[in-house]
């Protein structure tokens, strides 16, 4: 009997994850990240899927690996525990009764199928390094706060310093002078090929000299 119990659990088992499967192609509507698979237990398998269960609206696959990218992130993280169920069970952080209440709804597969994705490797890319989030829409007086994606009712953030946010504020401003001088350096490179493409021999020499000397003195008056 026990035999014959294991091989209908086996043959349901490959039925549902089948489904699974299906339906999470058609959901996949975000380019994902991917890192190495991670060893797990069934356990971990239930606690990440309860933690992507309860904090998503579950009606987007995004939202999903979103949540589980959390998870994720904090194992990887000193500050926190460095298992799936200790990161999920930490007290206050995860939905009330996410290790034990009953996880009723259609969507139970498609939920299981993205944990199973994230226990694969794969991770949503602009969740990044990002170990928190809030159910969208809220407002909060944080200025250490960088948010970096809102789906699945959610809005995903970053804790950065003030150094940090100096720091990524240089960086950015410092990408957008070079976006805006690409054009002119074009613009530049073209004119010069333009000119000695009339020169030739010792007056392109004479030319290349003469640029050399105008850039820097519009440099200087810069």
């Amino acid at each position: 009997m026990f035999t014959r119990f294991a091989a209908s659990c086996t043959v349901a088992l490959s039925t549902a994850l089948a489904a699974c499967t299906q339906t999470a192609d058609v959901l996949d509507s975000v380019k994902t990240a991917s890192v190495g698979p991670v060893n797990h237990s069934l356990r971990d398998r239930e606690c990440l899927a309860r933690a992507m269960f309860f904090e998503s609206r579950r009606s987007s696959r995004e939202g999903l690996v979103a949540v589980g990218t959390v998870v994720m992130n904090r194992v990887g993280a000193d500050e926190y525990p460095d298992t799936i169920c200790g990161v999920v069970g930490q007290k206050n952080q995860f939905a009330p009764g996410v290790l034990t209440r009953k996880m009723n709804s259609k969507a139970l597969p498609d939920v299981m199928a993205a944990a199973d994705a994230v226990l694969g490797g794969e991770r949503h890319p602009r969740v990044s390094k990002a170990k928190f989030f809030h159910q969208a829409g809220l407002k909060f007086p944080y200025k250490n706060m960088h948010y970096v994606l809102e789906a699945g009712g959610n809005a995903f953030y970053e804790k950065r310093s003030r150094r940090a946010q100096t720091r990524q504020l240089a960086a950015d401003a410092q990408a957008a002078i070079r976006t805006a001088a690409a054009p002119q350096a074009e613009t530049d490179a073209g004119n010069d090929a333009a000119a000695l493409s009339f020169a030739g021999g010792e007056t392109r020499t004479d030319a290349i000299g003469d640029m050399i000397r105008q850039r820097k003195t519009g440099d200087a008056a810069e």
